[in-house]
Order: structure tokens, then C-alpha cells, then sequence
């Protein structure tokens, strides 16, 4: 029988040997590089995991600590255990075997497992949801989001074709940018406006993450001339693209710039990638979904995602 293998908390003299195991991991995105997680550092109480087999790095997993309850990771949208592609099913189970005796040594009642959705895993990782599930874990959100299958995606509906047409007509040209600041004004106006909403990050949060992360955070919108009219903030995952922020101004709504910049972003830029995430449309914890922002999504040719959270007691 296999010694079970040994769980250590993270320190910051771990950092570099995190973020190296991170890029190889078969669910793992930059989001889960050290420089992303603790750009918030100052709002939570990190407690992330170091697991390992004789002394050899085999997992990790991104959390923070509320209380008697460990999250993974109150900062981040999903995380659950990151691990190599080749990992077995086996060792997956022993680890969360070896998890549990762990939080119980903490002093820790409970786990909230928010794992990374199927699209942004460069190889089938699920086996820490078998465990989980086997071992009490139980469902207690669901969001629902939108994302495009980029090498099998389905033509966009009539009424966004349309506006396409309408943007090219005006002379619209959708491309990269470079003006966070204008953006945000644009972004801030629409979210205060229309859903009495902020941004999760401030201009100045997301100044920083691009400046860390240049490649994978990126911006891009539909001018007329030099007037950005729509954009959208990108984090670029490797084989997935995912959008952060989606906003349009409203001379933008009216001329079909976001229409123009989907159309280019999915048939230029990234047509080669394999998923085009949108995000999720739900509010309320999961329970409320936006019919109307959804509705939007799949007219672009988007389908459902779920994005689950997992509630593990620990007995």
C-alpha cells in the first residue's frame, strides 16, 4: 500500500516552483499563477496546499481560510486541486483521503471546492469531483455560463449578422486597445446603469495584472476613428479565451460595434483555440439566470457551461 501522500501549507519562498507546476497542470490557468492570486493578498487569509510524494510537487490547491472553513479560493472564480496530466485516478483519490485528515488536524469543518469547468482543462481532470462526491462532498451552487466550441461553433443568428453588417457599413473597425481607462468609463456606465453593478477589479487592479501578464490579459474594441464605441477585456488561457468584461457605449449599441467585435475576435484572432468562454450570466448565487444576457450569448453561437461549487463536511 502507497504512503498517503504529505499536504503542507504554501509560503511565499514557494512562489516559484508554484507558478512552474501551475503551467504544466492539466486544469490550471494563469489565474492560478502567484503573481494573479495575490494581487488581493490584503483580503484574505490565504491557506493553499502543497501536496506531495517524496518530496516531489503532485498538487496544489488554491485557498484561503474563513474562519473553520477552507475555500478554494474566496478569490478566484474556480481553482479546486490543480494536477499534472499524466496523474492517476488513484493518487487523486489518495490525496483527498490524505485532505480530509488534513483539515481535520486544522481545526477546519468544512471545504468549498469551486473546481475549474471542463473547458479550461488542456486534458480531462475530474477525478477529484469522484472523490469529493464519494467521500460526502455535495453540490450547493451551480452558475450557468456561455461558451463557443471555436472548430465546430454554429453561425451566428440573424440579428447579429445584421449588426454586423450595420457596423461595416459605418465604417467601423474592431482591433486591439491599449485604453484601459477608456474602456473602464465605458464598462463602470454600462454595469452602474444598467444592473446598479461595479467592476470586480478597479482600473488600477487591472492595470497591474496586465502589466504582470501582458500575454494574457488583453483588450480589444470597436472604434469609429479613434472612438472606442465597444470592448472587451480578455484572459487568454491558452487553448480557451475568456471574457472578463463586456461593454458597449450606447452609440455602440445602436451601430452594432459589439457585434463586429465578436464576429472578429472568433473568426480572426482566435480562430485556431478551442473555447470562447462568455462568463456566466446568472445573479443571485447562482439561483437567478438573466434570460436576456444569455439569450445574447447564444445567439453568437454560445451553449452552457456550468460552473459548480462543492460544500465538503469534514466529519
Amino acid at each position: 500500500m502507497n504512503p498517503a501522500p504529505m499536504i503542507r501549507p504554501y509560503s511565499p519562498a514557494d512562489a516559484e516552483v508554484w507558478n512552474r507546476f501551475v503551467q504544466g497542470a492539466a486544469n490550471a490557468t494563469f489565474l492560478h499563477d502567484r503573481g494573479f492570486m495575490d494581487y488581493h493578498a490584503d483580503r484574505f487569509v490565504d491557506h493553499s496546499l502543497i501536496i506531495e510524494d517524496n518530496d516531489k510537487i503532485i498538487a496544489l490547491l488554491p485557498a484561503s481560510q474563513a474562519g473553520d472553513t477552507l475555500v478554494s479560493h474566496g478569490g478566484l472564480t474556480y481553482g479546486g486541486l490543480l494536477v499534472p496530466p499524466r496523474l492517476p485516478a488513484a493518487t487523486i483519490v489518495g490525496i483527498i483521503e490524505a485532505l480530509q485528515t488534513y483539515l481535520a488536524g486544522q481545526g477546519l469543518r468544512s471545504l468549498i471546492y469551486k473546481p475549474s469547468p471542463h473547458i479550461f482543462h488542456t486534458q480531462p481532470s475530474e477525478a477529484d469531483l469522484y472523490a469529493l462526491i464519494n467521500a460526502g462532498a455535495r453540490q450547493v451552487r451551480a452558475d450557468l455560463g456561455t461558451a463557443i466550441p471555436l472548430q465546430r461553433r454554429q453561425p451566428f443568428s440573424g440579428g447579429r449578422k445584421d449588426g454586423i453588417r450595420k457596423a461595416r457599413k459605418a465604417g467601423l473597425v474592431a482591433r486591439e486597445a491599449y485604453d484601459f481607462a477608456r474602456f473602464w468609463g465605458i464598462l463602470t456606465e454600462v454595469l452602474g446603469s444598467r444592473h446598479d453593478a461595479a467592476p470586480t477589479h478597479s482600473l488600477d487592479e487591472m492595470t497591474l495584472l496586465a502589466e504582470r501578464f501582458p500575454d494574457q490579459i488583453r483588450l480589444f474594441g470597436t472604434f469609429d476613428g479613434d472612438t472606442m464605441l465597444a470592448g472587451m477585456l480578455l484572459f487568454d488561457c491558452g487553448r480557451t479565451v475568456h471574457a472578463q468584461y463586456i461593454a458597449a457605449a450606447p452609440e455602440g449599441r445602436n451601430s452594432g460595434a459589439l457585434d463586429l467585435l465578436v464576429h472578429h475576435l472568433l473568426a480572426e484572432v482566435f480562430a485556431k483555440r478551442d473555447w470562447f468562454s462568455f462568463g456566466i450570466s446568472t445573479t443571485n448565487a447562482g439561483r437567478e439566470l438573466n434570460v436576456g444576457l444569455s439569450r445574447q450569448k447564444e445567439m453568437f453561437g454560445g451553449h452552457s457551461v456550468m460552473f459548480s461549487q462543492y460544500q465538503w463536511d469534514i466529519a
